[in-house]
């Protein structure tokens, strides 16, 4: 991306800094209304980006006077940080908005607030208008930034906001961040997309691709790691089109090489984008994680040009076998969507087919699930839905038995893993370089360091292994 490209979507210093007098406003206001610190209930729905966001969305409610909670029977402030791209998580929002109606009816002070994807969308905001007239805030994806200024209209003013603003995005840098971990972090690249994929909200929802300047990112990184972060985890709709001053295999170079102990993951890929270039670049980087998500939604050529894929079968399993040759240990995940308008039996062999030839560590399977306002949702869909759950469980089977062989060949191997949650007390869990997730005995002070694990069993696609010392 060129800096004119770039100036095009940040947002002028002017205006975040019209944002921190709203956030001394509001400071002030709450500090005065409440004889405790206000306690805010965020919930943060999706993928990987919409943590993101709800990390940065603590972090403006951290300035604005609020601590968190993780009660909602406590909040003086809920927000929920929704997600689009499937119509069960859609259904789970509204249930849980209905569900706050009793808490503010115990706390009239308590302000309701509902952002991220979902919300984007007109015809919800419409809905949520007319039937939850009890949520004070409701504001969309290209717009966060401006939270301190929302707040300020709902409690200063004492008026309900509504914004949805329709563009191609923004880029907001220096935005206060409240990381959920304090070893793992997540950092946005890019933002948006350009694939407009048949069955996908996405481009709709969270405008066009644009990239952080490299510059941006990998001060981020140099922040966070020398704040003792383990993981750095780099996220985009499809990381892997980043343009900033530098190609994504570029900027992978560029944080392997920055000093400190951590190991450096990213998702999601396209595989219209992955190039021999960046698998080069994961089999060179010591820090780079032996894994890559690499969605192939479905086996059949026809399908894929339905997708608006833009990539065959022939490209997805060349690129697959050339990341094989160059990174021997490299364990690949996918997506799939099962049950697409018009798919035949005969075509989604052509997925079970290429599910068994790679052999997948593991898959997250989706039955097709039609978004309105993209080419999908337009499209006849005459098979049943017994028909797609008959399909989703033949791939399931299959996937079980691929996941079970993957692990039954690590038992006996040796794997440096982050330590990244305890289970229970006395019992660990991490991930290997390649995705695998290990429990093992160990002291909870090893949550958030690097162990040699050895696996030395599997339960299914399950890994249990001993520290070695």
């Amino acid at each position: 991306m060129s800096r004119y490209d770039l100036e095009k979507f940040l947002v002028p210093n002017g205006d975040l800094e019209k944002q921190k007098e709203y956030t001394e406003l509001v400071r002030t206001v709450i500090g005065a209304r409440f004889t405790d610190k206000p306690k805010a209930f965020v919930h943060t729905y999706g993928c990987q980006g919409n943590v993101s966001d709800g990390e940065r969305i603590k972090g403006i409610l951290a300035d604005c006077g609020f601590c968190m909670t993780d009660e909602l029977s406590e909040a003086d402030l809920v927000l929920y940080n929704t997600c689009a791209v499937r119509e069960h998580a859609q259904d789970r929002v509204f249930g849980n908005v209905g569900a706050l109606k009793k808490y503010k009816t115990q706390n009239r002070n308590m302000k309701i607030c509902l952002c991220g994807c979902m919300v984007q969308q007109p015809h919800v905001t419409e809905r949520i208008k007319r039937s939850y007239p009890f949520v004070d805030l409701v504001f969309g994806t290209h717009v966060s930034h401006r939270l301190p200024e929302f707040l300020y209209r709902i409690y200063c003013l004492d008026k309900k906001v509504y914004e949805i603003e329709q563009s191609d995005g923004v880029i907001a840098e220096g935005t206060p961040v409240l990381r959920d971990s304090t070893f793992k972090a997540w950092i946005p690249i890019m933002y948006g997309c350009n694939n407009f994929c048949s069955y996908c909200i996405v481009p709709y929802v969270r405008g066009r691709e644009r990239s952080r300047s490299s510059q941006a990112i990998l001060d981020e990184v140099r922040s966070v790691v020398k704040e003792g972060y383990k993981e750095i985890t780099l996220l985009g709709q499809n990381v892997n089109s980043y343009s900033g001053d530098m190609n994504f295999a570029g900027l992978l170079r560029a944080i392997n090489d920055i000093e400190g102990d951590f190991i450096i993951r990213f998702m999601t890929s396209h595989p219209k984008d992955c190039t021999h270039e960046l698998i080069d670049t994961i089999a060179e980087c010591e820090k780079v994680e032996r894994h890559l998500h690499l969605p192939f939604q479905s086996g059949n050529d026809r399908i894929l040009k339905e997708m608006n894929r833009k990539y065959d079968r022939e490209k997805y399993l060349e690129l697959v076998n050339y990341a094989k040759k160059r990174i021997p240990d490299v364990l690949i995940t996918s997506d799939v969507i099962v049950g697409f308008p018009s798919e035949t039996d005969e075509e989604f062999e052509d997925t079970l087919s290429l599910a068994r030839e790679v052999r997948f560590s593991s898959l997250f399977l989706f039955i097709y699930s039609p978004r309105e306002g993209t080419v999908a949702a337009r499209m006849e869909d005459n098979d049943t839905h017994e028909t797609k759950v008959k399909r989703f469980k033949k791939l399931e089977k299959l996937q079980a038995d691929n996941s079970s062989e993957t692990a039954s060949e690590m038992v006996g191997k040796t794997y440096r893993v982050l330590c990244d949650s305890v289970i229970k007390d006395g019992v660990l869990s991490g991930k290997t370089s390649t995705a695998m997730a290990i429990e093992f005995d160990g002291s909870n002070d090893l949550l958030g360091t690097f162990v040699n694990v050895r696996i030395t069993e599997r339960s299914g696609w399950s890994l249990k292994g001993e520290v070695v010392r």
